[in-house]
């Protein structure tokens, strides 16, 4: 099985690199001249801005990404070259962020001689997670399905990186290329096995109202219906390089496929690297997944494949889906707007009273780590309630290492360490509630620039859609009414979550919808248990999403492409 493995990796990764012939022309109505604005390895939030043009509809994202509305001649439509200097080149730095206080990656050879899962077929976004420098989703439209699976077949399912390829430098491709697809996407397409999955098959537009969104009256418009069909995820470490797959892509599909969206995501300048918009370290507590996690950290959950995989050991519905959907995952995707100055100014309006010691920004920090769980740096207040401790939070041995249980406490009334409503006890309840089938693996990155010096002298997020920030927000599951669905309608929504608790904990402030309405919890005081802390605004607004399934390689090649 080792050797297998090996060989697999090695011929996939000849087949990248020598594919210099032309497999197939195509033209586009589309303008593909993407235009890059850096190219060095630096990635800054605010100036990765790529101008695109396209005949579709005029589309402006909140992410820097501009396209406007074209008319091409057949003279500037360009000729396709399944061959590209800068995709078939050769990476000298990783393309993944390493980032303090986040898990490292297993090595090639460890995963390799574990041989549990097939790592050549998984794509490679599944189980990462959250440590990509620069990605933008492309969500596209399937105009012609014959092509387009043609295409799909000869030229792109050769460069879709799968996760062996990203545990190694030297194997990762200078731009990473993965998909997935809507249901009316594998519609579309032909595919017509059922996946077993009812909010998939529905799509997130019909699900709005019970994930907690006020209807789609803040949604971005192209995620209202079932156009959108499928989403490349195309990441890299500049700018230049993502533009570079764009423009492939766009030149090899050409009228076959229409650009409906897009959304850049960034990791942010140092010293926020790895931390969301609100400024919190994210993606510590992800889920350990044998055959993939080799050595798992303190505290770190330990789950089946299966809560993650389609038909791997702890999928509860192995057997009953079609066999293709093997080593795939239903990816969720949401589009979710920071108010960051905003929120800064209520931590500072409601900040409790005690430590009558600390200053109002020291109460202020204070009152927004017991909403989140955890200090910004990282740190868990169920081991540091008072003061933040950056050493702790950089430190992935340990920054898990906690249960919500502590010696001389009871667990369903000490809220002194963390609040039963923090984000943190609410998405992981730990020993609050054991919760082995409702793990995701969240795979997300914030997009849009750091604040301008505007916004900071006013305390105002920008209206200019340009300047929208937040989080791209992704999670992987085998089941979405097990996974992020069960998470945000059964936890975050859910007042009474975690059961058995007094007071009653109330939402999740950060994660947890009301349908527009106001939201509360308990416990934000520490020195003051009855006090319960209102929020009347949303400064966490979604912006709409879909749900997709990312099939594996095999799949793509095998069924979904022919």
């Amino acid at each position: 099985m080792y050797s297998m493995l090996l060989r697999l990796l090695v011929v996939g990764l000849s087949v990248q690199s020598s594919l210099g012939a032309v497999a197939a022309a195509a033209t586009t109505s589309n303008s593909t001249s993407i235009k890059a604005t850096s190219s060095s390895s630096t990635i800054k939030s605010s100036s990765s801005s790529i101008k695109a043009t396209s005949s579709s509809s005029t589309i402006r994202s909140s992410s820097s990404i501009i396209a406007t509305s074209t008319v091409t001649s057949a003279a500037s439509q360009p000729t396709f070259n399944q061959s590209d200097p800068v995709l078939d080149g050769t990476r000298t730095e990783d393309v993944l962020a390493d980032i303090k206080g986040i898990y490292g990656l297993p090595g090639q050879e460890e995963v390799i001689k574990n041989a549990t899962l097939n790592a050549t077929d998984i794509q490679g976004d599944i189980l990462i997670g959250m440590k990509k420098k620069l990605e933008l989703f492309y969500f596209f439209h399937i105009n012609e399905p014959k092509s387009f699976k043609k295409k799909l077949h000869v030229n792109v399912v050769p460069r879709i990186t799968n996760t062996l390829q990203l545990l190694n430098t030297a194997s990762q491709p200078v731009v990473c290329l993965n998909v997935a697809f809507s249901q009316t996407g594998l519609t579309t397409l032909g595919i017509t096995g059922n996946l077993m999955d009812t909010p998939f098959s529905q799509g997130q537009t019909a699900d709005a109202s019970n994930l907690g969104d006020p209807g789609t009256s803040n949604w971005v418009p192209e995620f209202i219906g079932t156009k959108i069909h499928g989403v490349w995820l195309i990441a890299s470490d500049t700018a230049s390089n993502i533009a570079a797959m764009v423009n492939w892509l766009e030149a090899l599909f050409g009228t076959d496929m229409t650009r409906i969206y897009t959304l850049q995501g960034n990791i942010r300048p140092p010293p926020f690297d790895g931390h969301e918009m609100f400024g919190y370290l994210d993606g510590v507590s992800q889920p350990a997944v044998p055959g993939f996690t080799i050595n798992p950290v303190p505290g770190q959950q330990l789950i089946n494949p299966g809560v993650i995989l389609v038909g791997e050991p702890g999928d509860t519905l192995i057997g009953s889906r079609p066999a293709w959907a093997k080593d795939g995952s239903f990816l969720v995707f949401r589009q979710l707007k920071q108010l960051v100055p905003e929120f800064d100014q209520y931590l500072l309006a409601n900040a409790p009273a005690q430590p009558s010691s600390y200053s109002l920004q020291d109460r202020a920090d204070l009152l927004g780590a017991r909403i989140m769980g955890r200090w910004k740096s990282g740190a868990p207040t169920d081991l540091t309630p008072l003061v933040d401790n950056s050493g702790l939070g950089a430190n992935a041995a340990l920054n898990n290492n906690f249960d919500f249980d502590h010696t001389g406490y009871n667990i369903n009334t000490n809220q002194k360490h963390c609040p039963f409503a923090s984000h943190i006890r609410k998405s992981r309840p730990r020993k609050d509630l054991n919760t082995p089938l409702n793990a995701i693996m969240r795979a997300g990155i914030p997009y849009g620039p750091e604040l301008s010096s505007a916004e900071l002298a006013t305390n105002t997020s920008s209206t200019d859609p340009d300047l929208e920030r937040g989080l791209a927000f992704v999670s992987y599951q085998s089941q979405i009414d097990l996974g992020f669905r069960f998470i945000q309608r059964q936890w975050a929504n859910n007042v009474n979550f975690a059961p058995g608790k007094t007071p009653q904990p109330g939402y999740d402030l950060i994660f947890g919808q009301n349908n527009g309405g106001a939201r509360w919890m308990s416990g934000a005081d520490m020195s003051n248990p009855s006090w319960i802390l209102n929020m009347f605004t949303e400064f966490v607004i979604s912006r709409g999403g879909e749900y997709f399934f990312s099939p594996s390689i095999t799949a793509i090649r095998d069924v979904i492409s022919v």
